[in-house]
């Protein structure tokens, strides 16, 4: 078994020695213009903001079950910051140019990014070791999760030609982060000719957006030919409400604002058998005062109350009241109805006007590449990045992915899936995974408002929680049809209700209080520390 071990070892060893010597070969002999596989020690070459704020470690680590070596941020609750600039800028305005790099999230992802940012050049004076979430960028690509954030950013900061203000355009409707724990490779493939982007996930298309399109990007790259007028103010006298209360509209003289919504039901009658003589909870027969309970410290011994066993068989103990019922007189407060207002002039809106900044262009004005950079703030650790590329040629993107990513997710997907056999998961993998893509959407719906953050904790906890999935899925589902049935028929509003209580047993539920009648544990606890405290005293005397 020893042998076959070490003989699987070698092997392994070989083959990611043969990878190494492939991926070098074709990034020699290609057009790529940066790859760092991190098979060596990224310090000399990588340089580590001497900021501050980024206090988190960055670490030469192998990824957990390989031999290959990564990135590795290796604390919690950190910030991270690092930069490895170009040997000179490099212009995306006439060419293709792909963006590649993979992401292992080995303790998984709560809350953080995973993403890379592409830097512009800096001004002069700009220092890499003052790398920071200032030091402007041209694209920021990657994965990013907190909360009701959960997507692969893809942000283009253009610069506007008229004012020369750089604006964050965001990619609209970009692809969701996979939740597993796996090594993952992202793509973004930027074809200026075309004005066309492709966002690939573990190498299969999930985005194709158009630069120039107005729904494929958050704001549009092309601004609005017009504005609102800033200087334009709505006149006093604009009435903006469609509907008005009736002027002429009389209350009915039989309209009591005062009768009561609910009534006593006076046809109601005692239900056979109700024991009125019999308390609803009697002291416990079986309990005994303690035999080192102190009266003058612990106060007057009470025996805790328990369900008057006789009031099980009865329809009720105690004494009987009128139930209340829905008054058939009640009509609330009188409002008068709604007419159409004469003077309604619809919403008021100021007036457009030629926007000073619009332009238009063919293609987008891309700012060059001068450097890549990972600045990040995580709540989790163990996150590794690994062999990053920037290219021109989609074939060599394709030929590090299937020779440095594909190898190692294949090897992890399937421990994964070994682990779920022995658990007995592996059957409801295929129907948990359509739900959960069903219950992702479900979350994005716009009447979900703040609770949106709530659906996408209780999915995320699912999927990491396979014994606790059912269950979660099930309030899941019961949160959301609650809310759309709300949203539909709206909530009813009901009435108070009045409860009259005798000020004997007001007192004596104060009294039950101040005795610990409904409070036994805490009663019970804190006159066993009084006692406790007796003894000790009693023993060192």
């Amino acid at each position: 078994m020893e042998e076959r071990e070490q003989r699987m070892r070698c092997s392994l060893l070989f083959a990611a020695l043969l990878i190494g010597c492939f991926v070098t070969q074709i990034c020699s002999s290609s057009d790529s213009i940066f790859y760092d596989s991190f098979d060596e020690s990224f310090e000399g070459r990588w340089i580590v903001s001497e900021n501050e704020d980024y206090s988190g470690v960055w670490q030469h680590s192998k990824s957990d079950g390989h031999e290959d070596y990564g990135l590795l941020v290796s604390e919690k609750a950190r910030k991270y910051a690092i930069v490895k600039e170009l040997e000179k800028p490099l212009d995306l305005q006439d060419t293709t140019t792909i963006l590649q790099f993979e992401v292992r999230l080995q303790q998984g992802l709560e809350c953080g990014g995973a993403y890379l940012k592409y830097l512009r050049p800096q001004d002069s004076g700009w220092s890499a070791k003052l790398f920071n979430n200032e030091s402007p960028y041209s694209i920021m690509f990657g994965p990013d999760k907190c909360g009701a954030t959960n997507k692969v950013h893809f942000i283009l900061k253009h610069k506007n030609p008229i004012n020369g203000e750089y604006t964050e355009h965001h990619l609209t409707s970009p692809p969701s982060v996979p939740s597993d724990k796996l090594t993952h490779v992202y793509t973004a493939i930027i074809n200026p000719g075309d004005n066309d982007l492709r966002i690939l996930v573990d190498g299969k298309e999930k985005k194709k957006a158009n630069f120039l399109s107005t729904e494929d990007f958050q704001p549009s790259i092309i601004p609005e030919k017009t504005i609102p007028d800033p200087d334009d103010k709505k006149p006093k006298d604009w009435d903006e409400r469609a509907k008005i209360p009736d002027p002429d509209a009389v209350k009915p003289e039989d309209w009591d604002e005062n009768a009561p919504m609910e009534i006593l039901d006076e046809e109601a009658e005692m239900p056979e058998g109700w024991l009125e003589s019999e308390p609803e909870e009697i002291e416990d027969p079986e309990s005994l005062k303690p035999e080192d309970w102190d009266d003058e410290e612990d106060g007057e011994w009470e025996a805790p109350k328990i369900e008057n066993p006789k009031c099980e068989s009865a329809p009720g103990c105690g004494e009987w009241k009128r139930p209340m019922k829905r008054n058939p007189d009640y009509k609330g407060k009188w409002h008068a109805p709604l007419i159409e207002n004469p003077n309604y002039k619809g919403i008021w809106k100021p007036r457009q006007i030629p926007n000073p900044n619009y332009f238009t262009l063919e293609n987008p004005n891309f700012d060059p590449i001068a450097a890549v950079g990972i600045e990040i703030w995580t709540m989790q650790d163990g996150i590794l990045f690994d062999n990053i590329l920037i290219g021109n040629d989609e074939k060599v993107a394709k030929s590090i992915r299937d020779a440095t990513w594909k190898p190692k997710f294949l090897v992890e997907d399937e421990k994964r899936k070994a682990e779920e056999k022995s658990t007995g998961l592996d059957g409801l993998k295929g129907i948990q995974k359509a739900v959960f893509d069903v219950l992702y959407k479900i979350a994005e719906l716009p009447f979900l408002g703040e609770r949106k953050t709530k659906v996408l904790e209780l999915v995320d906890k699912a999927k990491e929680q396979p014994n606790l999935t059912v269950g979660l899925m099930v309030s899941i589902v019961v949160v959301v049809c609650s809310i759309s049935l709300k949203v539909l028929f709206g909530g009813k509003k009901h009435g108070k209700v009045k409860v009259e209580v005798e000020d004997g047993k007001k007192d004596e539920g104060e009294r039950k209080m101040r005795k610990g009648g409904n409070n036994e544990d805490d009663h019970d606890a804190t006159g066993a520390r009084k006692r406790n405290a007796r003894r000790e005293q009693r023993q060192v005397d």
